[in-house]
């Protein structure tokens, strides 16, 4: 299961705000991820090139991505200039010199422009922009996203990992326990549900945990637990942009443990409020 068949399979964390330090930004304004390999350093040399073993730079004069091995890097449409990327992403890539930091940026416009069509690309993309600026949690993040949607889940769990380590941002849990499930480990992806750092998640990113727990408990054949974990009082909401989601997830649960009465009932809850026909309620409660 994947991002994109949330609305057929909502036990898949959908895009929000972030909690962390992306909080100002869509979800979806947000590139998505890809993953990176950490990478060994350049040979030693001078600044003329004459002794190999001479003095280095001090880190702070070397560019980090030049001391690494040559990456495949994926062509950058002339017309992608990393302008493109919200303002306050790109003062997060300040800290790069003005060269690299451009070449950071067009790789995230391009995660960005390629996510939902060409998803294996902006993962290529994402895997870019992390060789080049592996230090910052939003391009970890970025390419954890990229990652989890082209379906690469060890990477993503491992740039996201790397993003959390860097900025303590606990946003992307729903989506590290949902790549543990794509690895085939729902209980790992149910000792995510019951870690600490879920009570720093918004109410977004709560839901989405649910869900996904929910659909661990469904992975391991306990499709009464299934139930049990979506019950709650969020259910009577009508008004937030997960409610559609919740109500969804819990009449699939319902229908899954052949409470099929049931699940009529909440299909049909959600397709009263799902407007924009983002699921196909309406057809399972018909």
């Amino acid at each position: 299961m994947t991002m994109e068949d949330k609305n057929k399979r909502p036990s898949r964390p959908a895009s929000s705000r972030p909690s962390g330090p992306n909080n100002a930004r869509r979800r979806e304004d947000l590139p998505a991820r890809g993953g990176s390999s950490n990478r060994a350093g350049a040979p030693r040399q001078t600044r003329d090139g004459s002794d190999p073993r001479g003095a280095r730079p001090a880190p702070m004069d070397r560019e980090q991505s030049r001391l690494r091995p040559r990456i495949f890097e994926p062509d950058i449409p002339d017309e992608i200039t990393g302008e493109e990327l919200d303002k306050s992403l790109r003062a997060e890539l300040l800290s790069l010199s003005a060269e690299n930091a451009k070449v950071v940026a067009r790789h995230l416009a391009c995660v960005n422009l390629y996510a939902e069509d060409d998803p294996q690309r902006a993962h290529k993309h994402g895997v870019a922009a992390a060789h080049h600026a592996g230090r910052l949690a939003v391009v970890r993040e970025s390419a954890g996203y990229a990652a989890y949607r082209a379906g690469h889940y060890e990477i993503a769990l491992k740039e996201l990992r790397a993003s959390h380590r860097i900025s303590g941002d606990v946003s992307m849990w729903p989506v590290m326990a949902d790549c543990e499930r794509g690895l085939g480990n729902p209980l790992k992806a149910l000792n995510l549900a019951g870690s600490d750092e879920v009570k720093r998640l918004a109410k977004p990113e709560e839901i989405e945990m649910r869900i996904v727990a929910s659909g661990a408990r469904r992975d391991l054949g306990q499709f009464d637990a299934a139930v049990v974990t979506l019950t709650c009082k969020e259910l009577k909401n009508e008004q937030e942009e997960w409610a559609v989601r919740l109500r969804y997830a819990y009449a699939d649960a319902l229908e899954a443990a052949g409470r099929k009465e049931e699940s009529q009932e909440w299909f049909a809850k959600c397709a009263e409020i799902d407007t924009e026909e983002a699921t196909d309620a309406s057809e399972r409660c018909l």
